[in-house]
């Protein structure tokens, strides 16, 4: 505690709170279909492919909107960003109120491209919480800002029941109320000191708003299947199309991280760490009925659960990668990961210890993604907005599959244990390729501040390369 007490001492604390919040309200709304969905099924009826689709599209969007936002962050006041998220954020919540409550499934799958805006303020909550404080204490305070996943908690706890005595329709309407805190703490104590790039910043605002505008067409479209697929196909297809449109909006400078190996290596871990825990959380609730038959107020307060146990972990994650870097660190959170849904996929346990098997991996998923975030800044020290937003669009495509693939294999098999052994292979390659260049990665992975010489150690100020190798 007198640790955390000094480090927060270090920067500007209101800055970091603020940008927790605006994270965290926005996460909450981000995942607000999850934790409705029971109600929304039953309302509509929902197969289990749809009730995977309806939940996936705020991931996805999220996602995608990830790189806009980290793009638009390079050369615009994050503190303006973050408003502007929140504004488009609240166009739900004002479509239901105009349309008095009369909505449709289509409806809600263009809605969640809305809610996806939230989702992408990820990309923006990091990197202005950190330009706050000093590098050497960059893990432990972007996990403090990225704790914001606990909003989770409040989708959980709040929603479903709300929803049983009001609707549905009229707990989403309320939800809003969380949007407006967000909007008044950004506004009065966010603060950004990022360095920005100078140029057009029209274009990546501009990128930004086509992304959406692509987003909504493709997602109504597979649905409906007006681009000649139909089905679980077009569906698993959008994560594809909405990252090559925004990647191929993005100015050519900046596609040339996409060259470098850890990019990928980087984005894959973070789609099984943070993909795992968004995914999990807007589908947990849903899995839970399917498989114990919990009631729908019994399987909000477990996702309410898991997402506390996973947010409230992150940053001992960055606090252990600050101590023995996110390079070592990750290749035991990896592996818990693996082994948990390898577990899964092998017998379906009983309840309480499957409960506690949930718990267990939200742990790591927390874990895993400190450690996580505690690489960026290391890896790209000048350009740690645009790859936060990179390697945040990759975890919400893990979540986008997550999800699906639920949904696709419990309406096909009647039970989920194919899609437990799918994600635990990817998280042991993920696990295997991060051994493999674990060497080479500590070669910047661990770097720390002298404060004898009052400087970072092992970064090149002009490049913001790592210039020696670190030891111990």
């Amino acid at each position: 505690m007198k640790n955390l007490v000094s480090a927060i001492k270090q920067g500007n604390w209101k800055a970091l709170f603020a940008s927790f919040i605006y994270f965290d309200h926005s996460f909450s709304i981000w995942l607000l279909l999850g934790a409705l969905g029971p109600f929304i099924a039953e309302y509509f009826g929902l197969s289990g492919a749809q009730k995977g689709f309806m939940v996936a599209i705020p991931v996805i969007a999220a996602a995608i909107l990830r790189i806009n936002f980290g793009h638009m962050f390079q050369y615009i006041n994050g503190k303006y960003i973050a408003v502007m998220g929140i504004l488009l954020s609240a166009v739900p919540h004002l479509y239901i109120l105009l349309r008095s409550f009369e909505v449709s499934y289509e409806d809600l799958l263009w809605m969640g491209v809305f809610l996806g805006v939230a989702g992408a303020s990820f990309a923006i909550a990091l990197p202005m919480a950190g330009s706050n404080y000093p590098r050497e204490v960059q893990g432990l305070v972007l996990g403090l800002a990225a704790a914001g996943n606990i909003g989770a908690v409040l989708d959980g706890v709040l929603f479903p029941p709300l929803a049983r005595v009001i609707g549905w329709k009229l707990a989403f309407l309320l939800s809003s109320l969380l949007l407006l805190i967000a909007l008044f703490f950004v506004l009065t104590w966010a603060k950004d000191n990022t360095k920005k790039s100078k140029g057009n910043k029209v274009y990546p605002v501009a990128s930004f708003f086509l992304t959406m505008g692509f987003m909504v067409l493709i997602s109504l479209g597979f649905y409906k299947g007006w681009f000649g697929f139909t089905g679980n196909a077009g569906k698993l297809l959008i994560p594809v199309l909405g990252t090559a449109f925004a990647v191929l909006l993005m100015p050519i400078s900046f596609k040339r991280v996409f060259l470098e190996r850890d990019t990928w290596v980087l984005m894959l871990a973070y789609s099984v760490t943070f993909g795992g825990f968004v995914g999990m959380s807007s589908y947990v609730a849903m899995l839970l009925r399917d498989i114990y038959d919990v009631s729908k107020i019994e399987a909000g307060i477990l996702m309410s659960v898991f997402a506390f146990t996973g947010a409230m972990i992150r940053p001992l994650g960055g606090y252990i990668a600050d101590r023995i870097s996110g390079a070592t660190a990750l290749i035991y959170f990896l592996g818990g990961i693996a082994l948990v849904n390898f577990l899964f996929s092998v017998f379906t346990p009983p309840l309480l210890l499957g409960i506690g098997l949930f718990l267990t991996i939200y742990v790591f998923y927390g874990l895993g993604n400190g450690a996580i975030f505690q690489l960026v800044p290391n890896r790209w020290p000048y350009k740690t907005g645009l790859m936060t937003g990179i390697i945040g669009a990759a975890g919400g495509i893990g979540g986008f599959y997550l999800p699906t693939v639920n949904g696709i294999v419990f309406e096909i098999t009647g039970k989920y244990s194919l899609a437990f052994a799918l994600f635990g292979a990817v998280a042991l390659f993920c696990l295997i390729v991060v051994k493999l260049l674990h060497a080479k990665w500590m070669e910047w992975a661990y770097v720390r501040y002298d404060y004898e010489k009052e400087q970072l150690v092992g970064i090149d100020p002009k490049s913001g390369r790592v210039i020696m190798e670190i030891g111990g």
